[in-house]
C-alpha cells in the first residue's frame, strides 16, 4: 500500500472513531459512518476492520461495555441502568456480553474491582497524602493535591491519536512537535495536552486511545497525519500533580474513587485532559507538574 493511501485510510478510520466515540448513545447508523468516512458502506466495512481488528459494530459493543465497567467501578448505577445505556433489551443479554468481554458477570465485577481499588488507595493512603483528595471543597486543613472546580474555554488543537499503553505516547509526541507546520509554532503560548479516553483498569493495554495535542490557532491546515479538533469548554474538575507520569493513574484512582462520589458531581465528558506544565525533556521526574482536568455535568 503506498504511504499516501495508508495515511488517507488511518485518517478516514480516526474520523469514524471520533464520530462513533460522540454518538455512542444514538442508534447505530452504519450508512451515516460510511458518509463520515467517505467511502461506501461495503468498503468502510473492510477498511475499519483490516486496520483495527473489529468491525464497525464490535468496536461500538466494546466501548459501551468499558463505559459500563467504568460505571460499575465508579459510579452507583444497577445493573440494569447500565444495560439499557449500552443498548441491550435486557439485562440478560448485557450480562452475557459483559462476561464474554471481562470473564465475569457484571455483579461480580463490580464487587472484585471495588474491592481491589479499595486496597489500592488504601495503600496509596500509606504511602502519600494523594487521599487528601477526599476532603470536599470546604473543609480544611492542608492539601497537597486540592480538588478546584474551574471553569475554562474551548481549546483548538492539533493531535495525532496514539493507540496503546499511555506510558508509549513517545513516538506520537515527536511526530506531532518534529511537524514542520507544528514545530514553527510552538512557543511560550503553546500548551501541550492529551485527551485520555480509556480507563487502563478497563481498557485492554494495546485498545487504550490517546490524542497527543498541541494548541494552535484558526490559521493552522491539518495534513500529513496530524488532524485538528475543538475541545469543549465548560466546568472540570481541577488538580495539579506533580511527579513522574508513573503516578498519574493513581491520581486518577483518587479523584475518582475519592473525590468524585462526596462531591455530589458527576463526571461529564468521554475523556480526561492532562496539561503539562512542565518540559518532560529538561525537569527531573519527581518534580513534572501536571494539570489534571476531568470534565463535570
Amino acid at each position: 500500500m503506498k504511504e499516501t493511501t495508508r495515511a488517507a485510510y488511518e485518517e478516514a478510520v480516526l474520523r469514524v472513531q471520533m464520530h462513533m466515540h460522540r454518538t455512542l448513545d444514538d442508534p447505530f447508523d452504519p450508512n451515516g459512518i460510511a458518509l463520515v468516512a467517505g467511502f461506501s458502506r461495503f468498503h468502510l466495512s473492510r477498511l475499519f476492520s483490516a486496520m483495527t481488528g473489529e468491525s464497525l459494530l464490535e468496536y461500538r459493543r466494546r466501548l459501551l461495555l468499558e463505559r459500563a465497567a467504568h460505571s460499575l467501578l465508579y459510579r452507583r448505577h444497577s445493573v440494569t441502568e447500565l444495560a439499557f445505556r449500552a443498548g441491550y433489551d435486557t439485562p440478560e443479554a448485557f450480562t452475557r456480553a459483559f462476561s464474554k468481554l471481562y470473564g465475569v458477570p457484571p455483579g461480580e465485577y463490580r464487587r472484585k474491582l471495588r474491592a481491589a481499588m479499595k486496597h489500592r488507595l488504601e495503600t496509596i493512603r500509606a504511602r502519600s497524602k494523594l487521599c487528601t483528595l477526599s476532603l470536599s471543597l470546604h473543609e480544611g486543613g492542608r492539601k497537597d493535591m486540592e480538588v478546584k472546580i474551574e471553569r475554562h474555554d474551548s481549546l483548538k488543537v492539533a493531535f495525532i491519536r496514539h493507540v496503546g499503553p499511555y506510558g508509549d505516547c513517545l513516538e506520537a509526541w515527536n511526530r506531532l512537535c518534529g511537524a514542520p507546520g507544528v514545530a514553527s509554532r510552538l512557543g511560550p503560548g503553546t500548551l501541550a495536552l492529551s485527551l485520555c479516553y480509556d480507563d487502563p483498569d478497563v481498557t485492554e493495554p494495546d485498545k487504550i486511545r490517546m490524542d497527543v495535542c498541541v494548541t494552535i490557532d484558526d490559521s493552522f491546515v491539518p495534513g500529513g497525519g496530524i488532524d485538528v479538533q475543538t475541545i469543549p469548554g465548560g466546568e472540570f474538575a481541577v488538580v495539579v500533580y506533580r511527579g513522574a507520569y508513573e503516578g498519574l493513574h493513581d491520581a486518577y484512582r483518587a479523584m475518582y474513587g475519592e473525590w468524585l462520589p462526596k462531591s455530589g458531581r458527576e463526571f461529564g465528558g468521554a475523556y480526561s485532559m492532562e496539561i503539562y506544565r512542565t518540559d518532560p525533556g529538561t525537569t527531573p521526574p519527581e518534580e513534572n507538574i501536571t494539570e489534571i482536568r476531568i470534565p463535570l455535568l
